[in-house]
């Protein structure tokens, strides 16, 4: 077997493991931001969610230094340029996608997440002069539906005031716009001799002094910043963050994504809502119990049923033929 096929389908169960970790942070932020309420009565959602992000990049970029004394930082004009760039796109799509987390549930957030599946071989054909042809259409009709289904439209139902998607849905599909950017910027030809340990360290800098920044500017008080670690399971969550969900995924993400397409990437981590589903079934019941906070296990409804497979069905339509050409 050819060493590039190795290192390809190596790179492809990576990025499946990726997934993994990624969904592990949905039912986890989640469980972050009800601990919050509880710690911190009366702050605002915006300071709130700026401590579900802050602290865990911020920890992460004191971990990499620490795991790699006096190498993280010396990065490249190149690689620097890629981790702020990566750092930027990647801040934005979190902060709306953890805010959003508070108006909708783990699962829904998970797959309207990928609606970047879709939107990166529109993007690679408008690139390319290419039309995007009946596939990638058909595909975002089933997106359509399937937002429309999670949304909870029922055309049935002459009561309903319409169609309407909620703070937390319009969040979270304006923040897969902004992952989208992230993973195209992880394929572009210029940045390919890049070193991912180099790029991941600036993307995490980047993002602490973002989320870091804006939390001291928010924040009521110093109380406000210190009550979280006074509280054992705020820091375990936000621990399991930073190792798993920020370091161990986007370690991964970095280092193997650029070994294939961004169009292939895209399909690949149309496996993560469907891991986000599974494990919201069992972990949130757990995490209330070690946490004392109140977080029920979701149940596999069959709007999230039929909306998620929906969106997951368009994503595998569109990934369904030869990769486009990169950026």
């Amino acid at each position: 077997m050819p060493v590039a096929t190795a290192e390809r389908r190596r790179a492809i169960w990576l990025l499946l493991l990726t997934n993994l970790l990624w969904a592990l942070s949905f039912p986890l932020i989640k469980s972050v931001l009800l601990l919050q309420q509880e710690l911190l009565p009366g702050v605002s959602e915006n300071f709130s969610t700026l401590l579900t992000v802050a602290p865990r990049f911020v920890l992460a970029v004191l971990i990499l230094l620490v795991l790699q004394p006096g190498q993280s930082w010396r990065a490249t004009v190149s690689e620097r340029r890629q981790g702020i760039m990566l750092g930027l796109f990647a801040a934005a799509g979190m902060l709306l996608q953890n805010d959003g987390l508070r108006y909708t549930s783990a699962s829904t957030s998970a797959f309207l997440t990928q609606l970047y599946a879709v939107l990166i071989p529109v993007w690679v054909g408008l690139r390319w002069r290419l039309r995007p042809g009946r596939r990638v259409w058909m595909a975002c009709g089933l997106v359509g539906t399937g937002v429309a289904v999670l949304a909870g439209f029922n055309p049935f139902d002459a009561a309903a005031a319409g169609f309407r998607l909620g703070r937390g849905e319009i969040e979270t599909l304006l923040g897969s716009g902004f992952f989208m950017g992230q993973i195209l910027i992880l394929e572009r030809k210029d940045f390919r001799e890049n070193r991912a340990e180099r790029i991941t360290f600036v993307m995490f800098a980047t993002q602490a002094l973002i989320f870091g920044g804006a939390a001291v500017a928010l924040a009521p008080g110093m109380t406000a910043l210190v009550t979280p670690w006074t509280s054992p399971a705020w820091i375990a969550l936000t621990l399991a963050l930073c190792l798993f969900c920020s370091i161990g995924a986007i370690s991964l993400m970095n280092a193997c994504q650029p070994k294939i397409s961004a169009t292939e990437a895209g399909l690949i981590y149309c496996f993560e809502p469907v891991f986000v589903s599974l494990i919201a079934l069992f972990l949130p019941a757990w995490l209330s119990r070690v946490t004392g906070i109140s977080y029920p296990n979701e149940t596999a409804s069959w709007s999230l049923v039929i909306g998620g497979g929906l969106i997951t069905a368009a994503n595998l339509l569109t990934q369904a033929k030869p990769p486009e050409p990169g950026m």
